[in-house]
């Protein structure tokens, strides 16, 4: 018999975005993919350029969880005793002591994560896979949930250093964020010109709730032939020629993980969720996909050359791969 799942907090999400716009404006997507992260553990990479409501959309919706929220500035400066925290001597006892640093949270800002240096970035990465960090010789298991929101900028690339590839692949998805519309942005303008404005979010959902979503989600179904549909995707990313995708194949270096499809399950599945139903359709994949592989597909310099982007060549995958091949 195939498992069911209820929808007990269906309501909630709801009120979760209609509390979220009270204060953030046009990030329905953004947040919808965020929420996907929190509700099935994956870390998300966030790229876009300063001013559009980035921070201000998970600070928000660290609130509405009532989830503990830290921001930790990436500079090239930066130490991971900065990160994850140090041993320092207590004089009154002559021992040393463990102080815990910033990534001791729910919901962890990375902001602008690849200003750092390597070893900072290497010091992330035990807390997003293990969901534990290490002090002198003490580990310590995070608190649950534990979601790592990291942001780029695409523009300003002088003085960065690229995420190594192990560390971008520990990331659910990577989310584009663009500008606002006309009207959202009028709308935006209005509220934050407006010196009196200070909305004060109710919390909506708790971490027990969290927890109770999780599950639900981990209920609903997804055929045979979806999961192989995953499967032939990904692999029509390592192996474009034997899916005839000849004009791709120019372009892909490198195909996407074994990650890129695991995720992609459990994306799928949320956003099914998130629509009232217990199985998963053809479009849930298509819609997360471009999410879920842009990321992880390396592209050759032929590809740069023709001005040619990942999600372009997703697009066309999942224009040319048929379901049930």
């Amino acid at each position: 018999m195939q498992p069911t799942t209820s929808f007990t907090y269906h309501a909630k999400i709801r009120d979760v975005f209609s509390e979220m716009s009270q204060v953030v404006v046009g990030q329905e997507r953004l947040l919808n993919r965020l929420l996907i992260g929190l509700f099935t553990g994956g870390h998300i990479l966030l790229e876009g350029v300063p001013g559009l409501a980035k921070t201000l959309t998970i600070n928000t919706l660290a609130k509405v969880l009532e989830l503990d929220f830290q921001r930790i500035q990436f500079t090239p400066d930066l130490l991971p005793a900065d990160l994850i925290g140090t041993m320092i001597f207590n004089q009154k006892t002559a021992e040393f002591e463990v102080k815990q640093g910033p990534i001791f949270a729910n919901l962890i800002l990375a902001d602008e994560v690849n200003r750092s240096p390597a070893k900072v970035q290497a010091a992330l990465l035990e807390a997003m896979q293990e969901k534990q960090v290490t002090i002198g010789e003490e580990t310590f298991v995070l608190d649950r949930p534990f979601l790592v929101l990291a942001t780029q900028n695409p523009v300003e690339q002088e003085g960065t250093y690229p995420l190594p590839e192990a560390q971008v692949d520990r990331f659910m998805m990577k989310v584009f964020v663009d500008y606002l519309n006309k009207e959202d942005e009028l709308a935006v303008m209005r509220r934050m010109s407006n010196m009196n404005f200070d909305y004060e979010v109710q919390p909506v959902l708790g971490k027990e709730e969290l927890v109770a979503i999780r599950n639900e989600i981990n209920g609903v179904t997804i055929s045979e032939t979806l999961e192989r549909y995953i499967i032939e995707l990904v692999f029509a990313t390592r192996r474009p020629m034997e899916y005839n995708l000849r004009d791709e194949a120019r372009y892909i270096q490198f195909g996407v993980s074994p990650r890129a499809s695991i995720n992609l399950n459990l994306a799928a599945k949320a956003l099914a969720y998130f629509d009232r139903r217990d199985y998963v359709l053809p479009e849930d994949i298509k819609e997360v996909a471009p999410d879920v592989f842009n990321h992880r597909i390396m592209l050759n310099y032929e590809a740069e050359a023709d001005g040619v982007t990942s999600l372009q060549v997703i697009d066309s995958i999942l224009r040319k791969v048929a379901i049930g091949r």
